[in-house]
């Protein structure tokens, strides 16, 4: 019995179609999966997004970095330069533009990681994964199978219980939906202080939006040290 047992597992582990399968596309899962390649790991990294990066490269991190730097290079030239001896007729901020710039800076990363794992040998699928059991996986009705699995599917934004103000990313945004904007609002109000809602709401405060931060706790930026929440 234990010889046949032991040929089951062999049979198993010889009949998978990776060594590791890696649920999330993002800046835990896709450094996983290039790792395990670099060590000789048959890897696949499947991601429901369309472009690899996670809420980080895609519409988080990264994209709220870009609109910073763009919305503070307007804040000082209306604010600032003039001090410089550097005198405008008129400045006056472009938010379609601003976008634009962000979703070019986005796309470059992320193509950027399509093109590590074509070096590294790893393999992509985009689409919904599911389990059928602890080493087979569907992704859109398709079924793979692998040794080991890594969960690093990330985060969602947040929704209010009891369906109050559900998202419709018109006038009730979720941080993604406040990077495509078209216009820039006159009021908005941001609950949560953490790093992406005072990112998010300094960009449209420099733009000119009268911004109230609304927070559940005691200080702002609660994760981060308290000198620096303190500063801002």
């Amino acid at each position: 019995k234990k010889i046949k047992m032991l040929q089951n597992i062999l049979r198993r582990s010889f009949s998978y179609n990776y060594d590791l399968a890696i649920i999330g596309g993002g800046p835990g899962g896709y450094v996983a999966a290039i790792k395990a390649a670099q060590l000789g790991q048959k890897a696949v990294c499947i991601e429901k997004r369309p472009a690899l990066g996670g809420t980080c490269l895609n519409v988080g991190c990264i994209p709220a970095k870009s609109l910073l730097n763009s919305s503070h290079k307007y804040y000082e030239a209306k604010n600032h330069f003039k001090s410089y001896g550097i005198n405008f007729t008129d400045v006056q901020p472009d938010l379609k533009q601003m976008i634009a710039m962000k979703n070019k800076s986005v796309t470059g990363l992320t193509t950027g990681i399509k093109g590590l794992f074509k070096k590294n040998k790893v393999d992509h699928i985009n689409g919904l994964a599911s389990f059928k059991d602890p080493h087979t996986i569907n992704v859109e009705g398709d079924t793979i199978t692998a040794k080991n699995i890594i969960l690093a599917t990330g985060s969602e934004p947040t929704r209010l219980p009891g369906g109050i103000l559900p998202i419709d990313e018109q006038r009730v945004l979720s941080s993604t939906g406040a990077m495509e904007l078209t216009e820039i609002p006159q009021k908005m109000v941001v609950i949560g202080a953490g790093v992406i809602g005072l990112e998010l709401g300094s960009v449209y405060a420099r733009l000119g939006t009268d911004v109230t931060i609304v927070e559940f706790q005691p200080r702002i930026a609660g994760s981060a040290d308290l000198e620096a929440a303190k500063s801002l």
